[in-house]
């Protein structure tokens, strides 16, 4: 299984399987979130089959689903939320990492310099340059308020 690290507390992955799930704990994970929504996967990959797997490892779950069509600020919001609330560090997935990768970046805009939140995802390997002026105008609004 493969995770890239995006921060102390904050990591990424492709799609798991409950066969992952032992090595993210192993790894010391205390908590996962999906961000993939279950309609992308089959029976074995959906929400309830890696829930149930995660859990009965002893870490927390969380559900942050969303596909570019319904990617938003509510899901930057919810993101971050469950940042705050989830024991860490927190090993997130989707289809490929970038989805969390994304979200993970804007729930760090205005918390974190645009320059360190884009060095730290092309390190993972996610090329997110693209996403500088929304980043940086949220970072704006955060700052104004």
């Amino acid at each position: 299984m493969q995770y890239n690290t995006l921060s102390d507390d904050y990591s990424v992955s492709p799609q798991i399987d409950v066969t992952d799930v032992p090595s993210i704990a192993q790894a010391g994970f205390k908590s996962v979130i999906c961000n993939r929504p279950d309609q992308e996967n089959p029976v074995s990959r959906q929400i309830e089959a890696i829930k149930a797997a995660v859990e009965a490892a002893g870490m927390d779950f969380a559900e942050n689903v969303f596909d570019p069509s319904s990617f938003g600020p509510d899901k930057i919001e919810r993101q971050a939320e469950l940042l705050a609330q989830l024991p860490n560090p927190v090993f997130a997935y989707c289809a490929s990492g970038n989805r969390c990768s994304v979200v993970w970046a804007f729930t760090q805009a205005g918390r974190v310099a645009t320059d360190r939140i884009l060095d730290a995802t092309t390190r993972a390997g996610y090329q997110l340059a693209h996403l500088r002026p929304q980043l940086e105008m949220m970072a704006l609004n955060r700052a104004e308020g």
